[in-house]
């Protein structure tokens, strides 16, 4: 009699207590990773957000500020002048000193405003993802707009100086030892072809030496941008091993 009274309480009371006969099985609480469609959700927003500030980074270093101040103030085509470069080397060449300095201040303050913008589109949009690789993307884009600049039928500049201000913000002691070669090899040689492949080409090391945190995607997007720096001047390459490099100040069509 008592063992059947057992019994009865034990199955009245199974269903409150997890594991006995009888009792309902736990909810299992769905983890982010395992809820239908948020993953796939994630996916598209991160790459949202990656063509997204490729797209911004592209058409801010695409803007042509040699190309627009030669235009406004002294009714010229830059390209049909000197080497017919875009950059603040060409404009200075020209005759113009105060308006190639002011093309290279705002070619760097262009590539220094794509990663500034970079990180801050990902963390609106994408909080998950690595601000350093959010910097990176817009940068190599910077460079890649200066170089290949839509609205010029991507005829564009060689990227010295924006590739300089999207480094100053990405890595910015790898940076100023980049710039500091540039400037010792240009007061050396009074090449600015050779400062800005050495400059350039040095960048790299001393970043790697001098940059904290994450840095794959970093390095991958710098080693892209240096080899098109180096490509795009390709030309005073051959004339360099040729030894008819024009030096800074000279008359002479770079």
């Amino acid at each position: 009699m008592k063992l059947s009274s057992s019994k009865g309480l034990a199955f009245a009371v199974a269903p409150y207590i997890t594991g006995m006969p009888g009792s309902p099985r736990p909810r299992r609480v769905p983890s982010h990773g395992s809820v239908p469609g948020l993953h796939l959700l994630h996916s598209h927003v991160v790459i949202f957000t990656i063509v997204t500030i490729a797209v911004v980074a592209y058409l801010l270093g695409s803007i042509p500020f040699g190309y627009i101040l030669v235009r406004i103030f002294r009714r010229q085509d830059i390209r049909s002048v000197g080497s017919g470069n875009i950059g603040a080397t060409n404009v200075i060449r020209s005759g113009a000193k105060g308006l190639g300095a002011l093309t290279f201040l705002l070619d760097m303050l262009k590539g220094c405003s794509a990663v500034w913008l970079g990180a801050l589109i990902a963390s609106a949009l994408a909080p998950s993802m690595a601000p350093r690789n959010a910097e990176a993307l817009g940068a190599l884009f910077a460079v890649i707009g200066h170089m290949y600049p839509v609205w010029l039928r991507f005829h564009g500049g060689k990227g010295v100086a924006t590739g300089f201000g999207v480094f100053l913000v990405a890595a910015p002691w790898g940076a100023l030892a980049a710039i500091g070669l540039f400037f010792v090899v240009l007061a050396m040689t009074r090449i600015v072809a050779m400062a800005s492949i050495l400059g350039a080409a040095s960048f790299p090391a001393f970043a790697w030496f001098l940059v904290n945190g994450e840095r794959p995607a970093f390095f991958i997007a710098v080693q892209i941008a240096v080899a098109l720096l180096i490509v795009k001047h390709r030309e005073n390459i051959r004339r360099l091993l040729a030894g008819t490099e024009n030096r800074f100040g000279a008359k002479k069509p770079a």
